[in-house]
């Protein structure tokens, strides 16, 4: 089949762009190398709408950010995406660093944030009473927010898909070439795809996919920058009400200390530089040194409620602004790179850009009967008692826990399974559900929800991942029933 247009990475930038050419009329499909959307640098992250202060003025990176925050409420609710503008502060807590909080306000203001405020020591503590006793003030922007990264690009992805773009999973790129007739021809692991039109949304691997097309004097390289994060459990998730950021050196906005959407607290990033593109281990030096981080700005952080780490990766350039246009002298060829921190905030901008880029280039014409909304897996915890309990005479399976520590039930498993673009993993249950996400990090729920998928998607334990690849659960059965498998 020849596609109008090819996205290569079901991250949120492609998965943004992906909906935003839902709207025409167009064949379209995205090609990723894992087993589902949200793989990359979309599912390991702050979780954090920004406010559009750090960018520098005039960049596109502030132009995006900005653009993609005011995006986010509409958006949101469109989705059915939990979205909580919470507010964000940077905290200053060495007198003589007092102007570089000036410095971030004037630029907030240039970049067209809204509401920004300086704040005094007192007017800082009184909002915040755990902040740091050596506070002396800090920047103040209403306009920031704490987001679900999975169900944000789940739900774009989801609503593309709805809305005709076709997935194409464990699907590795390959190579790249270019026809007499213009047309592009992409090697995939799983078979070649021909595209009129493509657009690189690779993650960290935007530069290797742009090296594919490009002038030998127009390379890129994509830096993986390694953060590793501290996730704490509910019980402790008021520690902080905002976002708190320290002030931001040349390494990023630094380790932040925040609540999450789904009232846990999250702490990270670190900041270092690797090489490999798939480097997502924590590491003890790593750990320790977030912690220490965190403590200067956040007094009493209880790291002892901690009940998972992790690490992500940034897609950095040298130049930190965002690679968005035409390749130099690859025609048809759209860069989407080095989408690193505000990435997240700035995806439905950039969605909305590079969709507007392709609808002129092509002449797009509107879909009549495009879907704009989506609901996500219910959750029977918004109901009223007499509602659920209503819910669980119709369908028993939404009294069947599954999940203890997020209290979620077989048929929200069930729900995530068989909606469009389903989950074919724990991961992707859990990314979509939370089961295992909780306390015992699916310490009770992964043999219940592995016996969901075996017998929903006729899948053989051997077969079940955590996350696609060869994250296998079982090996190999150790016992075998006479007559047939145990």
């Amino acid at each position: 089949m020849l596609y109008d247009v090819i996205i290569i990475g079901a991250g949120v930038s492609g998965s943004a762009i992906a909906r935003e050419l839902s709207r025409f009329e167009a064949n379209v499909c995205v090609l990723e190398k894992c087993e589902d959307v949200c793989e990359g640098t979309s599912k390991a992250n702050s979780a954090i709408v920004h406010a559009g202060f750090d960018a520098a003025a005039g960049s596109l990176m502030a132009k995006l950010n900005v653009r993609g925050n005011e995006m986010m409420d509409d958006l949101c609710r469109d989705l059915d995406i939990p979205f909580k503008r919470n507010g964000s502060m940077v905290v200053c807590i060495h007198k003589e660093a007092l102007p570089g909080l000036q410095d971030l306000y004037d630029r907030g203001v240039k970049n067209g944030v809204k509401g920004l405020k300086i704040l005094t020591r007192e007017e800082a503590l009184k909002m915040e009473p755990n902040l740091s006793d050596n506070v002396e003030g800090a920047l103040y922007a209403p306009t920031g927010g704490i987001i679900c990264p999975f169900k944000l690009c789940i739900a774009m992805a989801e609503n593309a898909n709805v809305n005709g773009v076709d997935f194409r999973f464990n699907t590795k790129v390959e190579n790249i070439v270019k026809d007499k007739d213009g047309l592009w021809h992409i090697r995939t692991n799983n078979g070649e795809y021909v595209s009129r039109y493509v657009v690189n949304a690779a993650g960290v691997y935007s530069g290797v996919i742009h090296n594919m097309v490009s002038k030998d004097d127009d390379k890129i390289e994509i830096i993986p920058r390694r953060g590793d994060y501290c996730l704490l459990d509910k019980e402790v998730g008021g520690h902080v009400s905002h976002t708190i950021f320290p002030q931001p050196t040349n390494l990023g906005k630094g380790v932040l200390v925040s609540p999450t959407v789904h009232g846990n607290l999250i702490v990270g990033p670190t900041a270092i530089d690797i090489e490999d593109k798939e480097g997502t281990n924590t590491t003890a030096d790593g750990i320790n040194d977030l912690i220490a981080k965190a403590n200067d700005h956040v007094k009493n952080l209880p790291m002892r409620k901690v009940i998972t780490s992790f690490a992500g990766l940034r897609a950095h350039e040298a130049r930190h602004e965002f690679i968005i246009g035409e390749v130099d002298g690859a025609p048809h060829f759209i860069d989407c790179a080095a989408i690193e921190s505000p990435g997240l905030t700035s995806s439905p901008a950039i969605g909305e850009m590079v969709g507007n880029m392709l609808k002129d280039m092509m002449g797009l014409t509107p879909k009549a009967n495009w879907i704009s909304t989506r609901k996500d897996v219910m959750n029977p915890a918004d109901l009223s008692v007499e509602e659920r309990n209503e819910l669980i005479k119709k369908n028993p399976a939404y009294g069947n826990i599954i999940c203890r520590c997020e209290s979620i039930s077989e048929g929200e498993i069930l729900d995530a399974i068989h909606r469009p673009l389903g989950a074919r993993s724990l991961d992707g249950v859990k990314r979509r559900t939370r089961a295992g996400m909780g306390r015992c990090q699916a310490g009770f729920c992964s043999p219940k929800t592995m016996e969901i998928l075996h017998r929903e998607l006729g899948l053989k334990y051997e077969e079940i991942t955590k996350s696609g690849g060869r994250s296998n659960i079982v090996i190999e059965r150790t016992k075998n029933q006479k007559g047939g498998e145990q």
